[in-house]
């Protein structure tokens, strides 16, 4: 009985407005992501919504780009469902080490809102490890990334053309 009420509940509070902010799984890989999101392409069968390579990206001098990692996926996305969406990259060389099958999944949000990516990504990453302040980025959008306090990897989006419509 609990669970059926709880469930009806969730699907009352759905049905009136409540959900914000979406959720989608972010993986990233060792230089193997093209390889990987082709397999899941041919599973899914649906079609890429974006590819981006790292030689895509303006040039920062704090950031270089090897020539070996210029063909690498900077951002990849595969929609799963009407609802879902598998994303990814592959990692930068000087970031290898540190992506470690396992802990190579992150959860992204997408929000409705500026304000509400501010408040999701403040509120998660207090007393975690921010790895890339919540700023507005080359690709039109405010994001930033975390490690929460209990070891999850987070991204938070919003998607700034959605306040120029």
């Amino acid at each position: 009985m609990f669970i059926t009420n709880y469930y009806e509940l969730n699907y009352q509070n759905i049905n009136k407005g409540n959900i914000m902010a979406t959720i989608n799984p972010y993986l990233t890989f060792k230089g193997t992501c093209e390889e990987a999101f082709n397999f899941y392409k041919s599973i899914f069968g649906n079609e890429f919504l974006f590819i981006g390579r790292f030689k895509d990206m303006p040039e920062n001098p704090s950031f270089p780009i090897s020539e070996s990692e210029k063909e690498k996926i900077m951002h990849i996305s595969l929609p799963i469902s009407k609802e879902t969406v598998l994303s990814g990259c592959d990692s930068f060389h000087a970031y290898e080490k540190s992506t470690i099958i396992g802990n190579n999944i992150s959860i992204s949000i997408d929000t409705k809102s500026f304000e509400e990516a501010t408040r999701i990504f403040n509120g998660l990453s207090a007393g975690g490890n921010i790895t890339m302040p919540l700023d507005k980025t080359f690709w039109d959008a405010y994001f930033g990334m975390f490690t929460d306090k209990f070891g999850i990897n987070w991204m938070v989006n919003y998607d700034l053309s959605n306040s120029k419509s």
